[in-house]
């Protein structure tokens, strides 16, 4: 489990914003609502990801209440659509999904990156959270953006696997 470092260029995504616990109502409403527009857009789904952060500076993130967590949810497109495509998307969507209104479509780019695969539950990921701190404090490196995750497998999977990814600035 050794972590790399990459340059993540701009992504284009549709992306839901929200707080709360992963798995929670709020979270589970959000996936829901990106993939009922993604679906009603025409494309497959590529993985789920998400971008995670607290403000909270108080305390280190994992010591803060999984109910105030923050994120972005985010499905990447293979290309930026078409001007009202996902306008419409949500409006045939939305019969299926009451949440669809909360998607939007955002690019970003996290520019240098530290990353990691990680194998094993989420509850787990402090370890490998701990093991990519070590390698940016090794190399210069300071966290520079919200924490984010590829989720390469279903949240039910009962191994699952995740991609960590930490933007970074010397």
């Amino acid at each position: 489990m050794t972590p790399r470092v990459v340059h993540c260029g701009p992504v284009t995504c549709l992306n839901v914003t929200g707080m709360g616990e992963p798995g929670g109502a709020e979270h589970v409403s959000a996936i829901g609502a990106l993939y009922a527009v993604a679906a009603a857009m025409g494309g497959a789904a590529s993985p789920l990801e998400g971008r995670w952060w607290v403000e909270d500076t108080s305390r280190q993130p994992l010591e803060v209440p999984r109910d105030q967590w923050r994120w972005h949810l985010l499905l990447p497109l293979p290309a930026t659509p078409e001007p009202g495509a996902a306008e419409s998307a949500r409006e045939r969507a939305r019969a299926s999904c009451a949440a669809v209104d909360r998607v939007q479509v955002v690019t970003f780019t996290e520019g240098e990156c530290v990353e990691l695969l990680h194998e094993g539950p989420y509850d787990e990921e402090k370890a490998s959270l701990d093991v990519m701190d070590a390698f940016m404090a090794e190399h210069g490196f300071a966290r520079n953006g919200p924490h984010h995750e590829i989720y390469l497998t279903a949240f039910t999977d009962p191994e699952p696997r995740t991609i960590l990814r930490q933007p970074v600035t010397r």
